[in-house]
């Protein structure tokens, strides 16, 4: 199985969190696009900052590598203004793909009107700007019950407000890999958690973040169904090796 076609190879720390410089964060996002060209990887997901650097090397080496960023992450508790203003940057930066971290706390709180909104809004102004849209549901925050309804939400929405083509370019997404839990308990993807996405995402594309540390472990997301898979070791999968690092 070709598993590079799968893999958006990520790396989403701020120089405060890594103790990089803003330097040192776009050459290792360099290394990582230039790792995506060399080995067939489709996607590169970096922070917002990097994008239209990322975006430009790629085009100078003539590469389809895909290029990927967050909105709203990792919290996902910026005003839907927040992140359409965040988004219309990153369109403007060159992404190709924007993963939104949904307002899962207020879903929590059962503000479901606030989550369809930004859902909605966000998703259309990808549509119209011939993006994928990504939302990030963070699995590690909620339970069983809730995984399933809320991406079963999410399905309807998108069911209503576009069209059956652009169904395809909307998918539900397990994890920012940020998330702390407790008692040692994962972060990202579980093959239970995504299972319960495959089976409440209608007709959305699932995405499996995190957690998948594998060759066989990305083997089996993707014979369950799920169509992306994001991974800080993705040059190490491709090369039958099991992954060194968290995400």
């Amino acid at each position: 199985m070709n598993i590079a076609q799968y893999l958006d190879s990520t790396y989403l720390k701020t120089p405060a969190q890594s103790g990089l410089s803003q330097e040192e964060t776009l050459q290792k996002d360099i290394e990582l696009t230039q790792e995506a060209i060399d080995h067939g990887i489709f996607a590169v997901m970096i922070r917002p900052d990097y994008v239209s650097e990322i975006k430009k090397y790629i085009q100078e080496k003539n590469a389809d590598v895909v290029v990927g960023t967050v909105i709203g992450f990792h919290e996902g508790t910026y005003s839907v203004d927040e992140k359409i203003a965040e988004a219309e940057k990153a369109v403007a930066d060159g992404a190709d793909e924007l993963d939104f971290v949904i307002n899962y706390s207020a879903y929590l709180k059962g503000d479901l009107e606030l989550v369809k909104e930004e859902f909605v809004q966000c998703t259309k102004l990808c549509l119209e700007h011939h993006k994928i849209a990504k939302w990030i549901i963070e699995i590690a925050a909620l339970n069983d019950g809730q995984i399933a309804d809320l991406t079963k939400n999410i399905s309807g929405w998108a069911e209503e407000n576009f069209s059956e083509n652009d169904l395809s370019k909307i998918f539900v997404k397990s994890s920012t890999g940020f998330y702390e839990t407790e008692g040692g308990k994962p972060n990202g993807a579980t093959f239970e958690g995504i299972k319960i996405m495959l089976e409440n995402a209608g007709k959305l594309p699932v995405k499996a973040a995190g957690g998948v540390r594998t060759p066989e472990d990305a083997e089996k997301m993707i014979s369950l169904g799920v169509k992306r898979i994001g991974t800080s070791s993705a040059l190490a999968l491709i090369k039958n090796q099991s992954a060194s690092e968290g995400y």
